[in-house]
C-alpha cells in the first residue's frame, strides 16, 4: 500500500495498487479508475495534470 509520508514533501512512497487512470478527452479531465471493478473512482477537476502515483492505461 502507498503511504504519503513523510508529510510536507508532496512525495508518495510506492504506487497506488488496484488503480488506473485514463485521460477523458472530451473533459479534458484526468480520470480514476478501479482494476477489479472497472469503475470509475474519481476525476482529477484541480488542474490538468495527471494523478501522482497512478498508472496510466493505454
Amino acid at each position: 500500500m502507498a503511504t504519503n509520508k513523510p508529510t510536507g514533501d508532496n512525495s508518495r512512497k510506492g504506487a497506488v495498487r488496484e488503480r488506473s487512470q485514463v485521460h477523458n478527452p472530451k473533459t479534458d479531465q484526468w480520470v480514476k479508475r478501479d482494476t477489479e471493478s472497472g469503475r470509475f473512482v474519481d476525476v482529477k477537476t484541480s488542474n490538468n495534470k495527471p494523478f501522482k502515483g497512478v498508472r496510466k492505461e493505454k
